[in-house]
């Protein structure tokens, strides 16, 4: 019986899970998202959460206890200089868990866990009030070269010729 084990094994033994989960956490807080397997964010959540908690009150003794978790100096210093700030008024709930597609290789569910309050991407800007519409594309230098090519007198590269499939012998 499993009384009083709580937690995912995650098909590690127990200092190799410890060593994934400070790895892990360490990465989450270095780049803010980190893409894994759906099982190792809700662990990794129940790892990183607390951390965070901690670094909301900058003290001396929480910086001991966040290094005794991470043992990385530079993601502490974040923790408690960027990151903590960043989630003071918030009272928890500091990561998300998004799903993804299928991992390729063996079809395992992948996860991208991001936390909560970073900056949007760029591809997330507002867009114009007529989506309606669309703006001419400015030609790249790649596209400009060709052009360059013919009016200097140089012929421009032939496409490649499409492969031939290959045939069943029987």
């Amino acid at each position: 019986m499993r009384h009083g084990l709580t937690g995912r094994q995650l098909s590690r033994n127990t200092p190799h899970r410890w060593a994934m989960l400070r790895n892990m956490a360490a990465s989450l807080l270095r780049h803010e998202t980190i893409k894994t397997t759906v099982p190792k964010a809700k662990e990794l959540r129940r790892y990183v959460e607390p951390l965070i908690t901690l670094g909301k009150t900058d003290s001396m003794a929480n910086r001991r206890r966040a290094f005794a978790r991470l043992r990385d100096a530079e993601v502490v210093e974040k923790l408690f200089g960027e990151i903590g700030p960043r989630f003071k008024a918030r009272p928890g709930g500091y990561t998300r868990i998004l799903h993804m597609a299928p991992r390729a290789g063996d079809n395992a569910d992948m996860a991208l866990m991001a936390l909560v309050d970073q900056a949007a991407p760029a591809a997330t800007e507002a867009k114009p009030a007529d989506e309606g519409a669309k703006k001419p594309k400015a030609r790249s230098k790649k596209a400009a070269e060709p052009a360059a090519e013919a009016a200097a007198g140089e012929p421009a590269k032939k496409p490649r010729a499409p492969r031939k499939k290959k045939t069943a012998a029987a």
